[in-house]
C-alpha cells in the first residue's frame, strides 16, 4: 500500500527568475487547493535574488506573505517530484521538463511595474489558479 502523500499531485510553478509571476501562483495554488490533493511549489531557471518587493507588498493586500519566500533553481531533481509543470508565459526562455505535461500561461512579468499593474497581474494569476483547480477537482469543498 502506497502513502497518501503518494496520492497528492505536486504542481510546479516555473519562469526565469521565480521572483514574481510563479511566486504568486505558488502562493495562491497552495492558500486555495485542497492540500490532501495537490500542492505547488516553484522554481526558476535562472533564480533571482529575491521576490520582487511590488510582489511581496500586493500579496499582502490579499493576506498571503512573501516576505520570507526564497527563489530556487529549477533542478532535474526537483522535477523529478512533480506531475504538472505550469510556466508562465516567459517564451522560449520558459522552462520545460522532458516528459512532464506542461501548461503555459501567458502573463506580464510583475518586474519594476507600478502597483496597480502589478494587481492586475496578481488578480489575473489567482483567476487561473481557480481555474486550474476547479479543472482538476482539487478544491476544498468550499468557495
Amino acid at each position: 500500500m502506497q502513502p497518501a502523500m503518494a496520492l497528492v499531485t505536486t504542481v510546479l510553478f516555473a519562469c526565469v527568475h521565480n521572483a514574481g509571476r510563479s511566486q504568486m501562483a505558488a502562493a495562491f495554488f497552495n492558500a486555495l487547493a485542497d492540500p490532501a490533493r495537490a500542492r505547488a511549489i516553484s522554481a526558476g531557471t535562472e533564480p533571482g535574488q529575491r521576490v520582487h518587493p511590488e510582489v511581496v507588498e500586493v500579496m499582502r493586500e490579499v493576506g498571503i506573505d512573501l516576505e520570507r519566500a526564497r527563489t530556487r533553481r529549477l533542478t532535474s531533481d526537483l522535477a523529478s517530484r512533480v506531475q504538472l509543470l505550469i510556466t508562465m508565459g516567459c517564451g522560449e526562455a520558459c522552462p520545460t521538463v522532458s516528459g512532464l505535461p506542461r501548461e503555459d500561461w501567458s502573463l506580464p512579468d510583475p518586474k519594476g511595474l507600478p502597483l496597480p499593474r502589478v494587481r492586475a497581474i496578481r488578480d489575473g494569476i489567482r483567476e487561473h489558479v481557480l481555474r486550474l483547480i476547479d479543472a482538476r477537482d482539487w478544491g476544498c469543498g468550499f468557495p
